[in-house]
């Protein structure tokens, strides 16, 4: 039964040693975001990763559940959580050596629309929103609420900083933007 409980980190713990493990094979830098324009998001996705992983430091309030203890929603958020991983890992895996964690401009940067780029502009985000997503469902309780909205929030903020940096550096950009939707699939 613990083992059971333990699939969803298992999957985040999973999808962060990967991460951590093809972070270095990137394009050099030509451009990157102040330290300070870097807090704007990195902030709120903080916060939103100490909701779902570290229970004992927030209010009772945020502990209240939404639902009562049940398989099916715990068996939904493991699908999301699984799903939205494995999403952004495939964007990560179509970004190549384009990646980086920050916002940045590669030496002979490339705008990828091939894989997941051809259904959001921003998969990994959208791989990761819904993975807290699955995580705050199979959770069922506000803290799992207010990481997904905090979550979102950084996403949103920092998608919007990357947009800005690939319209100034790709003329095709706006075009991509009229044809792709930015974090939500078919969403304009």
């Amino acid at each position: 039964m613990i083992f059971i409980r333990l699939l969803i980190p298992a999957l985040w713990l999973a999808w962060a040693i990967y991460w951590v493990a093809v972070a270095g094979d990137v394009k050099e830098t030509r451009w990157r975001e102040t330290p300070s324009a870097r807090l704007v998001y990195l902030v709120p996705i903080t916060l939103a990763a100490l909701l779902l992983g570290v229970p004992d430091i927030w209010p009772d309030v945020l502990h209240e559940r939404l639902w009562p203890h049940a398989w099916t929603p715990y068996w939904i958020g493991v699908v999301l959580v699984a799903a939205g991983l494995l999403f952004a890992v495939w964007a990560r895996v179509h970004l190549g050596r384009n990646w980086s964690g920050g916002v940045t401009v590669k030496e002979d940067h490339a705008l990828v629309r091939s894989g997941p780029y051809r259904i959001v502009r921003h998969p990994i985000y959208t791989g990761l929103i819904l993975a807290f997503l699955g995580s705050a469902i199979a959770l069922g309780q506000w803290r799992g609420v207010a990481s997904v909205l905090l979550a979102f929030l950084s996403f949103t903020l920092k998608s919007r900083s990357e947009e800005v940096q690939m319209a100034e550096n790709f003329p095709d950009y706006a075009q991509y933007r009229r044809e792709v939707a930015a974090l939500v699939p078919f969403i304009f």
